[in-house]
């Protein structure tokens, strides 16, 4: 009773002062939680997130039989609080949990329980340019360390939530890339799996791109193909045209991606999904106007000023913080925040 009353104590002073925590280490007291055994999900239940219960043998421990999403909550200045395409996101956690062969969710409980835990906690999510945001996982819990090359019948499911600043609360700055010809940043068939082993398999070069360039990220490149870094979707911006990768089995089909380009289709902008290599990158990167950016859920979409290639730097355009992609980036936020129409039915209000 000691511990739980602490945890809770903890957990509300890392709230009061979320604004001053790091992204994503505070999270609320609920969740919610369902399990498939034999051959069904249970109803969802609302239970602490301060603990599960997980058998040492569970095949997620042993074999990596794991996915999740990232998506965000916003409260309008009307005091209304919706879900950002909270429908793609669902979509993309089926497809996950399909590939890597868990049971199959379903799609109708897993909305339900993220707008239901969302809706307990709606008083609790900060004004923009903050929100809630939302971590579905779903993962193998048969306790069966024989099953190496087998899936697992049993799963758990859980949707938890944190309340979050500004992912850049200090003030972004152009981000330094390496580009790197020689890796990837997962196997090819798992690229488009949001699963925690791409971004484990990832962490390696990343660290060592940090110590020994100073950079922030790496843009995987295999022989030349301009992919993904290894947390974001990449971007290129040249005048009135953005250019990324079209999408592939080999790397993770972001939502925030997809939502930039409609948002830049719809001002007026030439939308190429195409493949890009080092040297055409390398080459446009040159010009005066040009501009690049990486795009996800928690960052949305953050200005890149220097590629790192072969020891040599590059300047990205100016350098600095892009207008088109800061436009871009406030469009997107206006439709989240609730401040322009959304067009595109991307926002679920929750109940």
């Amino acid at each position: 009773m000691q511990s739980r009353f602490l945890y809770l104590t903890h957990t509300k002073q890392l709230f009061r002062n979320f604004k001053m925590a790091a992204f994503g280490t505070v999270f609320m007291p609920k969740m919610a939680l369902s399990t498939f055994e034999n051959g069904q999900w249970t109803d969802a239940a609302t239970v602490s997130s301060d603990s599960i219960q997980l058998h040492p043998g569970a095949h997620v421990l042993h074999y990596s039989s794991t996915c999740f999403e990232g998506l965000k909550a916003f409260k309008h200045q009307d005091g209304s609080v919706h879900v950002f395409r909270m429908d793609q996101n669902v979509k993309r956690f089926a497809q996950s949990s399909n590939l890597l062969h868990l049971p199959q969710i379903d799609q109708r409980q897993v909305s339900d329980m993220i707008l239901d835990i969302v809706a307990q906690f709606k008083d609790e999510i900060p004004e923009p340019p903050g929100s809630m945001y939302i971590r579905p996982t779903h993962f193998g819990t048969e306790a069966a360390v024989g099953k190496a090359a087998a899936p697992s019948a049993s799963s758990m499911l859980y949707v938890l939530i944190s309340p979050v600043g500004d992912y850049f609360a200090g003030g972004a700055r152009p981000l330094r890339i390496l580009l790197d010809e020689t890796g990837m940043r997962c196997a090819p068939h798992m690229g488009m799996i949001k699963s925690g082993g791409n971004y484990a398999s990832a962490l390696g070069p990343i660290l060592e791109a940090k110590e020994q360039v100073q950079a922030d990220q790496i843009l995987f490149c295999p022989n030349g193909d301009v992919q993904e870094t290894g947390a974001a979707n990449f971007i290129l911006i040249d005048g009135n045209e953005v250019i990324t990768k079209a999408l592939s089995s080999e790397f993770l089909h972001g939502v925030t991606r997809d939502s930039v380009l409609e948002i830049a289709a719809d001002l007026g902008m030439t939308v190429s999904e195409r493949d890009l290599t080092v040297t055409e990158l390398l080459e446009r990167a040159a010009k005066p106007n040009v501009e690049a950016a990486l795009s996800g859920t928690a960052a949305v979409l953050t200005s890149v000023g220097t590629l790192i290639h072969d020891g040599i730097e590059y300047k990205v355009g100016s350098g600095e913080h892009g207008p088109t992609t800061q436009k871009l980036r406030q469009a997107l936020n206006q439709v989240q925040w609730g401040q322009t129409e959304d067009t595109h039915n991307w926002l679920t209000e929750v109940k």
